[in-house]
């Protein structure tokens, strides 16, 4: 593909993930996880068979491409009318959701997985459906920003681990300021309203004891961190106080979305 049909296709999508697919070609993202992927406790995948749930752009799954990874499988959802939608905003009707989902799905991972020629394997499958007669087990298994948007994820932690055989990378939005004030207690937050299909949002600590709930044991974890909005961000700098920035970056090191990761181990 020549640089300008690439950037042509670019420009004819709405990205989730920041990415460069060229040099100098970067998709204008909501969100940009480049200065940050190095924060999150990666474990050895070269010549691993691995997962990314909830790849959506696709940046986790070619990023376990980049790390040497022999076999990288990716899902996500195709119809939006599928997604967890809190009542209020399926209220809106099919069109209405199909407007809040933006486009054709899957197809900002086709672009990049062309311009990148990549070799992963992109399946339409909810993580609620994840099983070992669907698509068998992963030596590694990750999952970025996903939780807080399901109705159930811890139903949907019980199955990513019914598939986990070594290592599984959890990378969740987190509360910043319950988890800098209860840094020892698992604490979720609940919302379960609005257009942002926002359900669940743990501390730190929350985070870890929904992962160990699940059935993991945890082997290491981060401290809080953000990822940064990217160019096409709708809501980047507004209504944002330099008081909340100034502590977010002491806290995080950065200005965006609060998150935290641990690497775990399936325990039982």
């Amino acid at each position: 593909m020549s640089e300008i049909a690439l950037r042509e296709e670019i420009a004819s999508h709405l990205w989730y993930h920041t990415m460069e697919l060229a040099p100098g070609v970067v998709t204008p993202g909501w969100f940009d996880l480049r200065p940050v992927v190095d924060r999150m406790p990666w474990p050895d995948v070269r010549g691993k068979r691995c997962l990314d749930v909830g790849t959506y752009d696709g940046f986790l799954a070619f990023e376990l491409e980049r790390r040497g990874a022999a076999e990288i499988v990716a899902i996500d959802i195709d119809d939006h009318s599928k997604w967890d939608w809190p009542p209020d905003a399926r209220a809106r009707g099919g069109k209405g959701l199909a407007e809040l989902a933006g486009p054709e799905k899957g197809r900002g991972f086709r672009i990049a997985a062309a311009a990148l020629q990549s070799r992963v394997d992109r399946r339409p499958l909810s993580v609620y459906d994840l099983s070992p007669d669907a698509l068998g087990t992963f030596d590694v298994v990750v999952c970025g920003s996903l939780l807080l948007h399901l109705r159930d994820p811890q139903r949907a932690l019980e199955a990513i681990r019914t598939v986990t055989k070594e290592s599984f990378l959890s990378s969740e939005q987190i509360h910043l300021s319950l988890s800098t004030i209860h840094r020892r207690q698992p604490i979720l937050v609940m919302n379960g309203s609005g257009v942002r299909c926002q359900w669940i949002t743990p501390t730190v600590a929350g985070h870890r004891r929904m992962i160990f709930a699940a059935g993991f044991a945890i082997e290491r974890g981060t401290r809080p961190y953000s990822i940064p909005y990217g160019p096409g961000h709708r809501h980047t700098w507004k209504g944002r106080r330099l008081r909340r920035d100034f502590l977010e970056r002491m806290l995080t090191g950065n200005v965006g979305v609060p998150h935290a990761a641990v690497l775990a181990r399936p325990r039982v």
